[in-house]
């Protein structure tokens, strides 16, 4: 079956006529239903790594042309979109806190506490994580078990640009209050990111702990403690700052994970 759908919508994105037949459609359709159950996934832990299904997140960029738009209803609240919205958060096992909100096509897995914040299509967030007021995770988003996600934090999605991979977020990982992790940038298993920091995909990831700084692109390794930082760059105009991150530690694996999330941080005297 995985094998069929893949192939009718490598067709479609390669001919968007095909949008309009009634296979083409119904493939879209499984996939999106897929998706929401957890059953496929953008995204999915390998051998190597992370192993990216392309084919998937066409299917969720070729699902807005075929819907229709609606006008959706929550009480004296409305919306008018071309989406579903998630709902029987009680049959799920997810805690939704008054405005939440998430799209049908994302899986919410069961043990997450959704604040008021919002969770486009595709994502993937998994058990025991705390998605806080005014976050995001974008569409098709993969986030791991037991992370926090802080206040007003910005997970990028793939559709608006669209990008190669989507951000990961890996298990039992810190993201700090208003930082942004966008253009596919992952941060590996137990790492924390103060407050502030904003990765994406061209952004010098240095590693400060040693005789010769270590730089990193894309990629925060595993348990590291990482601030906002700047560098400078020669322009025609002079010498200027330019935003970094850097690494100024590691998070003990002694530490239990659960206390140590915020003590990771305060221990180099950073912001939570």
């Amino acid at each position: 079956m995985k094998k069929q759908l893949k192939n009718t919508i490598e067709k479609a994105w390669k001919n968007r006529a095909l949008l309009e037949n009634d296979t083409t459609q119904k493939a879209i359709h499984s996939v999106i239903e897929e998706l929401d159950k957890g059953r496929l996934r953008v995204a999915e832990p390998s051998s190597d790594g992370w192993q990216v299904n392309d084919w998937v997140k066409k299917a969720v960029i070729l699902y807005f042309p075929i819907q229709k738009m609606e006008t959706l209803e929550a009480g004296p609240m409305e919306f008018h979109d071309k989406m579903k919205l998630k709902s029987n958060y009680a049959e799920l096992g997810v805690r939704v806190v008054p405005h939440a909100v998430a799209r049908y096509g994302a899986f919410l897995a069961s043990g997450l506490i959704m604040m008021p914040c919002y969770i486009n299509i595709g994502a993937y967030v998994d058990s025991g994580t705390m998605v806080d007021t005014w976050a995001t995770v974008g569409s098709c988003a993969q986030i791991g078990k037991n992370v926090h996600i802080s206040g007003g934090v910005g997970i990028g999605g793939v559709l608006e640009p669209i990008q190669a991979a989507p951000v990961v977020i890996e298990d039992d990982a810190f993201i700090g209050s208003r930082c942004i992790v966008v253009e596919g940038v992952r941060v590996e298993k137990e790492a924390v990111l103060g407050a502030n920091v904003v990765l994406t995909a061209s952004t010098k990831i240095i590693d400060i702990t040693g005789e010769k700084p270590i730089e990193y692109n894309g990629i925060v390794p595993s348990r590291s403690v990482v601030i906002p930082g700047t560098y400078p760059k020669e322009f025609p105009s002079g010498e200027y700052g330019v935003p970094c991150a850097l690494i100024i530690g590691k998070r003990k694996e002694s530490t239990d994970k659960k206390t140590s999330l915020n003590n990771a941080l305060r221990d180099y005297n950073v912001a939570v």
